[in-house]
Order: structure tokens, then C-alpha cells, then sequence
């Protein structure tokens, strides 16, 4: 189906990244907000961080769209940062913390 998890983990700054994907025949189902609280919940209670980040494809409406369910929070846009299939691709940034 896909996966999830946390990357990138920093516990000198108690942060890290979400990281989700899932096979296109399961898109849109629900998946990725019913899973994300889980690693949310993980990593702020069990693991104490303060920040989890979501870097994802500006032009990627689903994915910003269930970020915004949870409650990450848009935090700007990185214009032309990553090339993908050769063409500049700009990124955006969302967090959530644990307050």
C-alpha cells in the first residue's frame, strides 16, 4: 500500500520529518489521515519532540490538503529547489508542534 514514518530525526533540536507515501490505486482514501495521528502522536509523546516537518510538492493539492486536516501549519514555499523528471519543482513547508 505504501509507508510512513518519521525521517531525519534531531533530538539535540526535537524535530523531524514526516514522511508518507502510498501506491496510486490507494490515493484517496483516507489513509494518510487516518495514519499520520498515529506517527504525530508517536513521535510527540513517546519520543518528546516539538516539531514535526512536511516538505511536499507545491503542486501536490492531496497531500497539502490532509497536512492542513492535521493541523500543520504552511510555513512558506521554496521556489525551484528540487529537479524532478528535469524540470525545477518548488516545495512547500508545513509543521506542527507539540504544544
Amino acid at each position: 500500500m505504501g509507508a510512513g514514518g518519521l525521517n531525519n530525526i534531531s533530538k539535540d533540536n526535537k524535530k523531524a520529518e514526516i514522511g508518507f507515501w502510498l501506491l496510486p490505486a490507494y490515493w484517496g482514501q483516507g489513509l494518510m489521515t487516518e495514519t499520520m495521528p498515529l506517527i504525530c502522536n508517536y513521535a510527540f509523546h513517546t519520543i518528546k519532540l516539538h516539531r514535526i516537518e512536511g516538505f511536499v510538492e507545491t503542486e501536490n493539492t492531496k497531500c497539502k490538503k490532509a497536512l492542513k486536516k492535521l493541523n500543520f501549519k504552511l510555513e512558506g514555499t521554496m521556489i525551484d529547489c528540487e529537479i524532478k523528471n528535469g524540470t525545477f519543482i518548488s516545495i512547500d513547508i508545513y509543521a506542527k508542534l507539540n504544544r
